[in-house]
């Protein structure tokens, strides 16, 4: 994940930093075992590092967005790249969420390829205790609820396949609530600057903004609404992204969007995307953090 981040020098300064507030090292956990690292307490943190380091070198080539967005938790790397709060703000949000999340117990999540989505929506809307939390594409959804209740929707709906999550908690979903709570009132505490840029947020797709309060409330509203992913895809060419560059590892978040909507696609995942062709990156459209 770290890759060759930690050669610069705001890579090693950032580094530092988080070490300090973490209290353990973002490039040992990045280097060690894939387990430890895959524990929602390690990989949020490192991935809001990781994606930050590489805004930040991006902005220092002149390179700014034009809107931005984040699945998950890259929505706090997009709001960091749009100046919303610094980095050691968006790092305390970060420990703070993941530990919250990481806690969280008696929950099942589920990603969905390729299913009947009326079949899908419909079995959900009569199933208590289970929603859709990731709508990721028309043809892959993340389902999360209460293992029983997760189990009856797989039990009737007919998917071409299916893969648990392991995770303890039901993330992004109402059973998310008292975590919702808690990191409310951390949220309250924290300054949101207004954005530079227009963010779409995970819960209203429709409505980007670049209102900090407004931005704030919609953090809290993520832990327990769905991200809804599929909408914001279907959003860019409505508001003129002509390019999108996906920043942080993995290709996850283009590969979606090549599916969805013929829009410029790019990756930055580390310092040498960045250097052997800093002439040509464009921000015409939405820098995003990954999730």
């Amino acid at each position: 994940m770290i890759g060759d981040l930690a050669e610069s020098a705001l890579g090693q300064e950032r580094l530092e930093i988080a070490e300090r507030i973490l209290g353990w090292s973002v490039l040992e956990k990045c280097q060690g075992d894939e387990e430890t690292l895959s524990r929602t307490l390690y990989t949020q943190p490192c991935l809001f590092v990781v994606e930050s380091i590489l805004a930040d070198l991006l902005q220092e080539k002149g390179h700014f967005p034009d809107l931005v967005a984040g699945h998950s938790l890259g929505e706090y790397s997009a709001l960091y790249a749009a100046r919303v709060f610094n980095f050691e703000t968006g790092l305390n949000l970060v420990q703070n969420r993941s530990r919250l999340m990481d806690a969280a117990e008696g929950g099942k999540m589920a990603a969905l390829m390729k299913f009947d989505r009326t079949s899908l929506e419909t079995v959900i809307n009569q199933t208590e205790n289970v929603v859709i939390a990731n709508d990721n594409s028309a043809e892959q959804v993340v389902i999360s609820g209460t293992p029983e209740a997760v189990d009856l929707v797989l039990g009737q709906v007919k998917v071409k396949r299916v893969m648990p999550l392991k995770v303890s908690g039901a993330f992004h979903s109402p059973l998310m609530e008292n975590a919702a709570i808690q990191f409310q009132q951390i949220l309250e505490l924290v300054n949101f600057r207004s954005a530079k840029v227009p963010v779409i947020s995970n819960v209203d797709p429709s409505n980007p903004t670049q209102d900090g309060e407004e931005l704030k409330k919609y953090l809290i509203w993520q832990m327990t609404s769905s991200v809804r992913w599929r909408e914001i895809m279907l959003k860019l060419p409505d508001v003129g992204v002509e390019k999108v560059i996906e920043v942080g590892p993995g290709k996850v978040l283009t590969g979606l969007i090549k599916r969805t909507a013929p829009i410029e696609l790019e990756n930055i995942s580390q310092l040498a995307d960045i250097s052997k062709g800093s002439e040509d990156v464009k921000l015409q459209g939405s820098l995003i953090g990954v999730g």
